[in-house]
């Protein structure tokens, strides 16, 4: 599993080059997720998605998922996608075990530094990118995503969709 990883960040930084900036078409990052499958961010395409960078040993990062978990059951069918990315050091077992206490229902992929650094992430966790139905981010958040901030930054790309 480990080479799989290093192999699939080797090919994320060869292939990918360019970081995504705010108005800029999001990278073509495939990455997998805990049961071993490949994921797009392509697969996506037409859904707002919120890319949360997380790790097992962040404090604000565990702080932050249920209310992400919230925001995914509500906002779901109109179009939301929240997809964890975990940050290195990553441990099969471990996520697993953190994503079954914490019950989330949305996708966790398993990143690396490679995959953060092509979203300009600075040094802190958690991260949330926003990209919008079209493939374009739309502007990041560094540290934990508010409600004030998701109903600002998030909810008008969802299109009529009210708190």
């Amino acid at each position: 599993m480990r080479k799989i990883l290093v192999l699939a960040g080797i090919l994320l930084a060869v292939t990918l080059g360019a970081r995504a900036q705010n108005n800029a078409a999001a990278p073509a990052i495939s990455l997998k997720d805990v049961k071993g499958r490949t994921v797009r961010l392509s697969d996506f395409r037409g859904k707002v998605v919120l890319l949360n960078f997380w790790a097992t040993w962040c404090v604000p990062c565990a702080a932050e998922i249920p209310q992400l978990v919230r925001w995914q059951e509500r906002y779901g069918n109109s179009g939301l996608q929240i997809i964890g990315i975990t940050y290195p050091p990553t441990n099969v077992t471990k996520v697993r075990s953190f994503l079954a206490k914490k019950k989330v229902d949305y996708p966790v992929l398993f990143g690396s530094k490679a995959t953060r650094r092509l979203f300009e992430g600075g040094k802190t966790l958690p991260i949330t990118v926003i990209i919008d139905r079209s493939g374009i981010v739309r502007g990041r958040i560094d540290g934990v995503v508010f409600d004030d901030e998701f109903q600002e930054k998030v909810l008008p790309l969802l299109g009529g969709v009210r708190p």
